[in-house]
């Protein structure tokens, strides 16, 4: 897997209209972006501490549809040395919330010669159903290696036992369908689970860090090589989160703390200049993060063809 073989090898799919993968490079590490696809949700979601009007006024000054707009799905493939690591594994199949756009990993991994049984690792930043549903579609367990190691924060695994879901603002359905999937996630793969308490490092450069907010087990990724990093954030960041760090997202089961880890996170991503990847940013997701005043500012890349 690398940027010359896997950026451009025949195009997109014959039903899709733009390219569903992005490659670069983090000093010797390998870093593929790879879109799961769309989840279309309320805008609502985006901010429920705020007035309407005033979330309203963002979406008309982003050129953003009033009621409900798509949502990315991003995850990331990582090769380091001898390991292939997926972070985070998508929505998979719908879950009875008539999501068809979504949960497209799977085929989109195959078109980008991606192996299943290649990957060593899954790190995942939490179980929220949008991260761990790939691995949960008919016949992809026997597909993966019986050795896979499974990373996810200790905390996130306990949490899940009996999740907490007073302070979220989420649309009828999805609280069930996220304990259902959560469940069934542990059920499928408990002994392929390696547990960490704070942090730890997967392969050579590629780091784990719980933060909780998003989930009391939350966590991040670092990859870092050749004086370079990347930070796949999972989903302490959303699009709106720059301008407006403090509103709180729908799915945040801890929205206050959530904003506080977000504006530390987007303080040090703006010192260290890493660039910056994640869930639910428009697709690839890569860029960087600058001081905006009291807030800050996205800075796309500029896409390397």
């Amino acid at each position: 897997m690398s940027p010359d073989s896997i950026s451009h090898p025949g195009g997109p799919e014959p039903d899709e209209l733009v390219p569903s993968r992005y490659a670069l490079r983090i000093g010797e590490i390998d870093v593929l972006v790879v879109s799961d696809g769309v989840l279309p949700l309320p805008t609502a979601m985006l901010a429920h501490n705020i007035d309407p009007a005033v979330r309203a006024a963002w979406l008309k000054d982003m050129f953003l549809p009033p009621d409900a707009f798509d949502w990315a799905l991003n995850v990331v493939v990582v090769r380091s040395g001898d390991q292939t690591i997926l972070v985070d594994a998508g929505l998979g199949s719908d879950p009875d919330l008539h999501l068809p756009r979504a949960g497209q990993l799977i085929k989109r991994l195959e078109a980008a010669g991606i192996d299943l049984g290649s990957v060593t690792d899954v790190v995942l930043t939490h179980m929220h159903m949008d991260h761990v549903g790939g691995l949960l579609v008919d016949g992809v367990k026997e597909r993966l290696r019986p050795d896979l190691r499974i990373h996810v924060s200790a905390a996130e695994v306990k949490f899940w036992e009996a999740p907490d879901f007073s302070h979220v603002s989420m649309p009828p359905g999805f609280p069930d369908a996220l304990r259902s999937a959560a469940k069934h996630f542990v059920q499928e793969y408990r002994s392929q689970l390696r547990t960490f308490e704070e942090e730890h490092e997967v392969a050579p450069g590629v780091v784990v860090r719980r933060t909780g907010g998003h989930t009391p087990g939350h966590s991040v990724v670092r990859v870092a090589s050749g004086g370079e990093g990347l930070t796949f954030a999972g989903d302490l960041v959303f699009a709106v989160g720059f301008e407006h760090p403090e509103w709180y997202n729908g799915f945040e089961h801890d929205p206050e703390e959530a904003a506080r880890i977000r504006i530390r996170l987007l303080r040090e991503l703006a010192a260290t200049g890493d660039q910056l990847v994640a869930t639910h940013l428009p697709f690839p997701s890569i860029g960087r993060v600058a001081v905006a005043g009291d807030a800050f500012r996205w800075v796309p890349a500029f896409w390397d063809y």
